[in-house]
């Protein structure tokens, strides 16, 4: 469902004579928005390589950035650690694969600083944005129903609306069956295996 459909159901379920466009769609961004702060689904995954080719300790994170997943490098996923620590780290003059990082606003300090190489992050990101009519995203194609009704929670409060508790109570539901429909994907299928207790050599 594209952005256009988006704000005409959402106004259709709202049903206010003095809801305006611009209002929905203020609605609808705050809805996206709090699903973004509580839903982790395969998505929302996103990779960022860092192709190293001069000494550097310190990463850019992405501007879609929402969570970590993991950071490797070298087949590796690097520790991390507190801020404290990395600067206890950083007072050393040390290259190479790095092992540890931490976060420093913007950015993740890792530590040995590589020379060469490259550093991979993957991380939970926000959706596309959607701002013409005619745009749709991931979300938006298999969860319409989550962000309309994410966005009536935003609308019965500007608007005191005693059916606030009923949207609530749905978009819990929806966002749950979302999760875990996610959940279920990731554990089932012919692709899972059980590790063995006992690993023997090649025969």
């Amino acid at each position: 469902m594209n952005l256009g459909n988006l704000r005409s159901h959402f106004i259709a379920l709202l049903n206010r004579s003095d809801i305006t466009n611009t209002l929905a769609d203020t609605f609808l961004d705050q809805g996206i928005a709090r699903i973004q702060r509580q839903l982790r689904i395969p998505s929302m995954e996103k990779q960022q390589i860092y192709s190293i080719s001069a000494q550097t300790g310190s990463l850019t994170i992405p501007n879609d950035f929402l969570e970590p997943i993991d950071l490797y490098a070298d087949n590796h996923s690097l520790d991390r650690i507190t801020f404290r620590d990395m600067q206890a780290y950083k007072d050393n003059t040390y290259t190479g694969t790095p092992h540890f990082f931490s976060r420093e606003g913007g950015n993740y300090l890792i530590f040995p600083e590589p020379t060469s190489g490259s550093v991979i992050l993957n991380y939970y990101s926000q959706f596309p944005a959607m701002t013409s009519d005619s745009d749709e995203n991931i979300l938006a194609q298999v969860a319409s129903d989550l962000i309309i009704y994410g966005a009536l929670t935003f609308a019965a409060d500007y608007f005191l609306d005693e059916r606030a508790p009923v949207y609530e109570q749905k978009f819990l539901t929806f966002l749950t069956e979302v999760q875990e429909q996610a959940n279920e994907q990731e554990m089932s299928g012919s692709l899972q295996t059980i590790r063995p207790a006992t690993e023997y050599g090649a025969y």
